[in-house]
């Protein structure tokens, strides 16, 4: 018997079997053609994109062109500071928080001089640009933290503007007789401290306000303004001035541990 598929063997007698005969060749069929449509004008077909528009993917010669970097809002992280990976955004330091900064510098000396002239009218106009020039404190630094212009000027300018007004209304206050010599020469010493400090270890990094300082500068600004407007009870006022002194003296030996730290890591870093 014969296996299914392959042909018959002729018997050409016992022990005897003739050769197989060749299969005849199978002609190859070849495929029907597909008619493929054309595409429309200015469509691309399915892979490509447009040439000449930036990420479409579109093939230019043998090469697909390169999606050009993304720039502007949202590619730096958070969605707002950086243009792109590797970009560094850099701040002017002629922004609007450090404008406050230095205004609060230029209108000490106009508030020294309504304090020390005589008459309550005078003086009430120094609570007002006293008051005044405090909110810029607070202005400056919120406009820095909300929009990014915290800059290495700001760090050192704002805690000096600070200092500059406390300083001129405890003299002033002092030198009026309203205010002990001695809490005055105690809180200036302490912030002309913390200033020297900073700029002793400024080549090691700048060390900003803590949130303790910032207390410590309301409380001290509650303080001189019980001072200034007139007819306020004393116990009230030195209960203000007590507790601005406390956290004045606490904060300054902070910012001595800070800095202590802070340069033993500077040191730590240049050893390696």
């Amino acid at each position: 018997m014969t296996e299914r598929g392959e042909p018959p063997m002729d018997v050409a007698g016992p022990g005897e079997m003739t050769p197989e005969s060749a299969a005849p060749p199978v002609a190859a069929v070849p495929a029907a053609p597909v008619a493929i449509p054309a595409p429309a004008p200015g469509v691309p077909l399915a892979g490509q994109g447009v040439a000449g528009e930036p990420g479409s993917g579109a093939l230019t010669g043998d090469r697909t062109a390169a999606e050009p970097p993304s720039t502007g809002e949202g590619a730096g992280e958070g969605g707002g500071d950086g243009a792109g990976e590797g970009v560094v955004h850099r701040v002017s330091t002629w922004n609007i928080a450090n404008v406050l900064t230095i205004a609060r510098l230029a209108i000490v000396p106009v508030f020294t001089v309504f304090l020390l002239v005589e008459g309550e009218g005078w003086r009430l106009a120094a609570l007002g640009v006293f008051l005044l020039a405090s909110l810029t404190d607070q202005l400056d630094g919120w406009l820095a933290r909300k929009y990014a212009l915290i800059t290495d000027f700001g760090k050192i300018a704002d805690p000096i503007a600070d200092k500059a007004l406390i300083g001129a209304a405890l003299l002033s206050l002092s030198y009026l007789g309203e205010i002990p010599w001695w809490i005055t020469l105690v809180i200036i010493a302490r912030e002309a401290g913390v200033t020297l400090l900073r700029f002793l270890v400024i080549r090691h990094g700048v060390i900003p306000a803590s949130y303790g300082g910032k207390v410590k500068t309301v409380l001290q600004i509650v303080a001189i303004a019980l001072y200034i407007v007139p007819a306020v009870p004393d116990v009230i006022r030195w209960v203000a001035m007590g507790l601005a002194l406390v956290i004045t003296v606490g904060t300054g030996a902070d910012y001595v541990v800070r800095a202590v730290r802070l340069r033993q890591v500077a040191r730590s870093a240049r050893s390696r």
